[in-house]
């Protein structure tokens, strides 16, 4: 396995990379990163048994594309801007947000994403994202890392005894199988294309 942590990661690959013009560069992807899990995560596209929401689509590409130092801050960017009491999240509506919001059943994927993103941007750093055999690997660990939180923070908050892996896992199965696939084919296709710009 090499997790040799020396490539650049997507967005590394166009525009500035040192001066000012680096740190204006890194504002705006925050600020493009947060807008975009915000969109993705009301986005909901008609699939058995459940709804496909985008939403860990945006996660793990972004931290995939930005690196883990870069990911993680648009990643406790977007959390600040829901507990703020924005309506950002999958699940969020006028009527629940913020804290109350994340507090509830969505708290464990919640941390899940933080730790997911940085996981798919150090990945990413040993060069996982340029073939698909690869990220697709780094995907299901992204997954996993969603899933294993947001499954116990279900069982803490309405016990062992209920059915939680059919609440919080199964269901969504089918939907991760799509947005992997979809990641898994984007990923190095955005690799072929910057190359070929350079070129």
């Amino acid at each position: 396995m090499n997790l040799t942590m020396n490539r650049s990661v997507l967005v590394e690959a166009f525009g500035a990379n040192e001066g000012a013009a680096l740190r204006l560069k890194q504002v705006a992807l925050v600020a493009f990163g947060i807008l975009m899990l915000a969109v993705a995560a009301k986005i909901k596209v008609p699939m058995w048994p459940v709804p496909i929401t985008m939403g860990t689509f945006a996660v793990l590409t972004i931290g995939a594309a930005y690196g883990a130092r870069l990911g993680l801050v648009t990643i406790l960017g977007y959390m600040i801007v829901g507990a703020l009491g924005y309506d950002v999240f999958a699940g969020s509506s006028a009527e629940k947000v913020g804290l109350e919001y994340m507090m509830g059943g969505t708290g464990g994927y919640l941390v899940g994403y933080v730790a997911a993103t940085v996981a798919l941007g150090l990945l990413a750093r040993a060069g996982w994202d340029r073939t698909a055999p690869k990220i697709a690997g780094a995907l299901l660990i992204g997954n996993a890392l969603i899933y294993v939180p947001g499954l116990i923070w279900l069982g803490m908050l309405y016990g062992w005894d209920k059915p939680i892996l059919a609440w919080g896992l199964t269901p969504f199965l089918l939907g991760d199988a799509i947005k992997l696939a979809l990641a898994a084919v984007l990923l190095p296709l955005a690799w072929k294309a910057v190359g070929r710009a350079r070129g």
